[in-house]
This record gives structure tokens, sequence and C-alpha cells, in this order.
């Protein structure tokens, strides 16, 4: 299984989880059953971590979203965001080009144009400052 077909089951499992709020172990049966979404361990790792850091992470979004709060952005939007920064801060296997990369691929692939926008625009502006601060530290 490539790393963006396990993204892809993740970034699946954790929309679910935003539309249904079911136990995480209940999604992975119900995937299973119906063998469309990929369950192993990494799989597990992104989805179960980017649903743990959910607050922190809806934090850092709405700071770096000046047109909309969180709770205007869809929930396709959502997943692919906390998906990408909780891979940036803390998959230390993941570059943050190759995380931001990765959810505007899935963005393209799920939502609209202007929602490609927006997801690039948020990360883009989380990105650079994060840069900032590293070269400031340095």
């Amino acid at each position: 299984m490539t790393r963006r077909e396990i993204r892809d089951s993740a970034f699946k499992l954790i929309f679910e989880h935003l539309l249904r709020d079911d136990d995480i172990q209940e999604l992975y049966d119900i995937a299973e059953e119906i063998d469309e979404i990929t369950v192993n361990d990494e799989v597990k790792k992104l989805v179960e971590g980017t649903i743990e850091h959910a607050s922190e992470l809806d934090g850092i979004i709405s700071g770096y979203s000046k047109s909309r709060s969180i709770g205007r952005i869809s929930k396709l939007n959502l997943a692919i965001l906390r998906l990408a920064l909780f891979e940036s801060i803390y998959d230390d296997n993941t570059p943050m080009n190759a995380a931001i990369s990765e959810a505007i691929n899935l963005s393209m692939t799920y939502t609209y144009q202007e929602d490609t926008s927006f997801i690039n625009g948020v990360l883009g502006a989380f990105s650079r400052e994060r840069s900032e601060g590293e070269s400031a530290d340095a």
C-alpha cells in the first residue's frame, strides 16, 4: 500500500468520523466489511492521531482561516486540513511540503476548486509562519 493510499483511507475515515461521531473502532469494522477502505496499522496511526489532536489542530486552522470560522468549514475540508496538519506536526517521516501537496491532491479529488484554494491558503500560511519561526530559532 502506497503512502498516498494510506492517506486516502485515513482521510475517508476521519471524514466519516466527523459525519457520524461513531466510535472509531466501529468505523474500522464497517470499512473492513464493505472492503472499500483499507484499514491497517499505518492508517490507524494517522486516523487516531488526527482525532486525538483535533482540538489543537482546529485551533491552528482557526488561526490561519481568515475567511471562515471553524464551524463554517465543510467537513471534507476540515478532514483534509486536520490530516495535513497532523502529519506536518507529528509525523517525522512526512515533510511539511509533502503533507501540504498531498492535502491539495485530496482536495482536488474530493472538493471544489475554491475549497482547494482555501486549503492551500491555510496550509501555506501555516507553513510560512512555521518556517519563519524555525529560521528565527537558528
